[in-house]
């Protein structure tokens, strides 16, 4: 494409208009509705150009924050909404029918939506409610696959959740046309140790697993089933190879035409588009040198915006230091910074593909589909992606293993953690405790009084009348959304709500993927040493020794925890995992029964403060005061130096890596505990 050149000797510009940008958008939400609201419209003020919703992890799950299973756990990585007038609040002053939001919810979706649409409604007494709906523009996460393979918020069976989300599909597509009803969730599958090649199957195995169950529910015409196509919508993950991310995402454009095409028989190529959004790997940012994830940040953004073709159509980048903790207003400022840069500064949107015709770009994509093909067959021939979860599980476990392995070795670079780890003083982080924002304390009261205020100023009767409505209708097979609709309008609370399919559906454990795991191929030096010290001091005490590795909460992501058993299995422990989401109470009375050498706490959802605490006096109570507790999480300095006060024998960050090294440390706590030299 020719330029032109100024008088100053500068290029001048494309020959083709400026692309309009992608959506711009910061995931955000804490402590209350109220705190979320100011920050979404500070951040709108700035330029963001859509909202991007984090609820906290008991909204997340169907809990209401006086349910026991919330305690320490209201607001902390997200805001609580737990009725329709915590909604209210949450979208005060922001015009909905004018605004493009994207929740990440899932097992609760559909309640979410109804809520929303509830506030727009009432926003807008002048308009119908039908023309309100058609106004609506945005996404609902939705993707309950990926929640039992990775992130850990489901609530409900397989079979029930695709229910949910088909009947969800049909209504929008009816109701809400401009409302993308689902987004296949590929983020979390990289984030568990998905390599390219298996984000690309299990996320497009999963498409087809929705598409098929909308197809076979009857509720769409076969006239209007490419409307459905046309509103997936996917979520990715971007890595710092951004090389092969590029390569990626246009291989995502490609064998997804495919699947529409051939597969849905869908002949409009615009219903065809793979249309994305991205937020960039949160989990490949570092707590050590924190500073250096902004250039991670920007060369993640480039993967998913450099080619046209497969261009993102929202982004959203965390902030640098989310390995620390909760980042800051002004933090997620520079991350939108980052991207009005890009899209304004630069002159990327001025120009067609700038890959089309590169050989190296079109072998590695084909490569890619290839790969992607041939897992996706193994898939498919299990009974797609919900017959496949414990075989998909399986291999992300040993995906993940095989990496942290690579890093471990020094074969993975990471700067900062396993080289050029020397380093000055950083201004950013001089003060730890001021270098991230801390949730409000007062935040879990504040909830359970909004929820008590509620319920006192509602018509019980007819909340149970809609309740019972509910119950009917997910009995029968009839399309659940109207239902919920009219639980929201009388006033149910999200824990009610969920209740009451609980009690119709059931609940659900997901595999943990930890037994099917391929952990450390061959033993080192090191990992031999720590070995020979497991056996002896198992000897020394009696028998192999026990470890037990909880989460308790309702933080879902087992990542951590799950490669923590896989490591001890591999170094000689006998390993007791149950899964996520255990009270203190269960988690305790596991250790009992199993009568473990030492208790390992995974918590990243900042709730350890009020956990930890709960399960050390648990033992104390059982008479297993003397067995050590360790805990690993995402812990600011502060609140490890409290843990260790009350108690606790250890405390891991993200900048401990080592997990060979982490087993060593635990052999010498138990020996410790145990007064042996």
């Amino acid at each position: 494409m020719s330029t032109t050149t100024d008088a100053a000797g500068t290029a001048g510009k494309a020959s083709h208009p400026k692309d309009r940008p992608w959506v711009m958008r910061t995931y955000a939400g804490h402590s209350t509705a109220e705190a979320s609201n100011a920050l979404y419209r500070t951040n709108l003020a700035k330029g963001q150009t859509g909202l991007s919703v984090a609820f906290d992890l008991v909204t997340q799950t169907g809990y209401d924050p006086d349910s026991p299973m919330a305690r320490g756990e209201v607001g902390k990585v997200g805001v609580p909404i737990p009725h329709l007038g915590e909604m209210r609040k949450l979208f005060d002053q922001i015009p909905l029918i004018e605004m493009n939001t994207s929740m990440t919810i899932n097992a609760v979706a559909m309640w979410m939506l109804a809520m929303y649409q509830v506030v727009a409604e009432e926003q807008n007494p002048e308009m119908e409610p039908a023309e309100v709906a058609k106004l609506l523009s945005g996404t609902t996460q939705n993707d309950i696959i990926k929640e039992y393979l990775s992130r850990g918020t489901y609530v409900f069976p397989p079979e029930a959740s695709l229910r949910l989300i088909a009947d969800m599909i049909a209504y929008t597509v009816n109701y809400i046309p401009k409302w993308n009803p689902i987004n296949i969730c590929s983020y979390h599958l990289q984030e568990a140790g998905a390599t390219p090649t298996q984000e690309l199957a299990y996320a497009l195995c999963t498409s087809i697993a929705v598409l098929d169950q909308v197809k076979n529910s009857g509720q769409v015409s076969d006239e209007d089933f490419e409307k459905v196509v046309g509103r997936i919508s996917f979520f990715v993950n971007a890595g710092v190879r951004f090389i092969e991310e590029t390569c990626k995402m246009r291989a995502f454009t490609e064998l997804w035409d495919e699947i529409a095409q051939e597969r849905y028989g869908v002949q409009d190529a615009k219903m065809r588009r793979f249309r994305y959004g991205v937020q960039v790997n949160s989990l490949g940012l570092t707590e050590a040198q924190p500073e250096n994830n902004v250039q991670r940040i920007v060369l993640e953004m480039l993967g998913v915006t450099l080619s046209k073709n497969a261009r993102a159509r929202a982004v959203q980048l965390p902030a640098w230091n989310e390995a620390l903790g909760l980042p800051r207003p002004w933090d997620q400022q520079w991350s939108l910074r980052l991207q009005q840069v890009l899209a304004f500064e630069s002159d990327l949107l001025e120009y067609d593909d700038i890959f089309d015709g590169s050989h190296v770009i079109e072998a590695k994509v084909a490569e890619l589909k290839e790969g992607a093909r041939a897992e996706m067959d193994r898939v498919q021939a299990m009974g797609g992606a919900m017959g496949a979860v414990d075989y998909m599980k399986s291999e992300l476990v040993s995906s993940h293993a095989r990496r942290r392995a690579r890093i471990e070795a020094g074969d993975e670079i990471i700067v900062g953690v396993n080289k050029y780890e020397t380093t000055e003083p950083s201004p950013l982080t001089a003060n730890l405790d001021e270098a991230i924002m801390t949730a409000d304390p007062k935040a879990e009261e504040a909830a359970r009084g909004s929820v008590e205020a509620w319920k006192a100023q509602r018509d019980e009767t007819e909340v149970a009348e809609a309740l019972a409505r509910v119950t009917e209708d997910a009995k029968s097979g009839a399309n659940l959304m109207q239902a919920t609709l009219a639980a929201a309008r009388a006033g149910a609370t999200t824990g009610e709500w969920a209740a009451t399919l609980r009690e119709v559906f059931g609940e659900f454990r997901a595999p943990t993927g930890v037994s099917g795991a391929v952990g450390v191929a061959a033993a080192g030096a090191e990992l031999s040493a720590v070995r020979e010290a497991v056996r002896t001091t198992g000897e020394e005490l009696g028998g192999r020794l026990r470890l037990l590795v909880g989460k308790p909460g309702l933080d879902g992501h087992s990542n951590g925890a799950e490669q923590v058993a896989v490591r001890a299995r591999d170094a000689g422990f006998e390993v007791i995992y149950q899964g996520i989401r255990l009270t203190p109470e269960q988690i305790v009375a596991a250790a009992v029964a199993e009568d473990v050498h030492c208790v390992g706490l995974s918590i990243l959802s900042g709730s350890h403060m009020e956990l930890v605490p709960a399960v050390i006096e648990g033992l104390e109570a059982a008479g297993m005061g003397d067995v050590p507790v360790i805990v690993g999480g995402i812990i600011p300095d502060s609140d490890g130096k409290a843990l260790l006060e009350s108690g606790v024998a250890a405390v891991y960050t993200p900048k401990d890596f080592g997990l060979t090294e982490i087993m060593g440390g635990i052999v010498e706590v138990i020996r410790k505990a145990n007064g042996l030299s």
